[in-house]
């Protein structure tokens, strides 16, 4: 079975660095050859910086931080850890959930989503716990072969009663991923970037990553 990310760029997956597709090739019952079965991503790393830094902002985000959305905090060198399983959702869409942890000096937060592919539709991810927060995905190759994401579209609500932000509301998220063939590990960079207020929420640092046999 294919990957969301195999399953949004077609051929152009393979425009991306080797490393990057093994990562973005996660998929529902893949895993290590030597498993044979379903496998689960884990990584390990620390953001150079992460976080709102907006303090007016702040309480706003502690409530996403509720739900699992977002963080308030900011700061420097954090670590963090991510744990990525493909699945398959309850209406048969393949789908991937990345759980991200985050231990700051005030406390740890728990950031997740899932990416879903639909036909038609395309990539959709999906914030936090409950779902409420979505947004249209697109992925893309750059020139040197890194992972580009970009959100921009943000919708409210349940499956079916869904309402968008106006646009001068919107805020667009910006991710770059990619491979340090000099350091051994991967590095991202993200931002989320709202017309009026400029920089709302980033984070940016390395990790390692390595795939393993999922329990159970």
């Amino acid at each position: 079975m294919a990957s969301v990310y195999q399953l949004a760029m077609g051929q152009d997956f393979a425009l991306l660095q080797p490393e990057l597709q093994e990562y973005f090739s996660l998929a529902a019952g893949s895993g290590p050859a030597a498993s044979g079965g379903a496998a689960v991503g884990l990584g390990t790393g620390i953001f150079d910086v992460a976080g709102c830094p907006r303090p007016a902002l702040r309480p706003l985000l502690r409530l996403a931080a509720r739900d699992n959305a977002l963080f308030p905090d900011y700061q420097r060198n954090v670590p963090f850890s991510i744990e990525n399983r493909a699945q398959l959702d309850a209406d048969g869409r393949p789908a991937l959930t990345a759980v991200r942890t985050i231990d700051f000096d005030g406390g740890r937060r728990t950031m997740q989503d899932m990416t879903l592919w639909a036909d038609g539709v395309g990539l959709t991810d999906v914030l936090g716990r409950s779902g409420t927060v979505r947004t249209d995905l697109a992925c893309s190759a750059g020139a040197d072969g890194r992972m580009r994401l970009v959100s921009r579209r943000t919708s409210f609500g349940a499956d079916r009663f869904r309402l968008g932000l106006p646009r001068l509301l919107e805020a667009a998220a910006f991710t770059e991923q990619w491979w340090d063939r000099a350091e051994g590990r991967f590095r991202i960079r993200t931002k989320v970037l709202q017309r009026q207020m400029g920089t709302v929420l980033e984070y940016q640092g390395s990790f390692s990553y390595r795939l393993v046999p999922a329990q159970g």
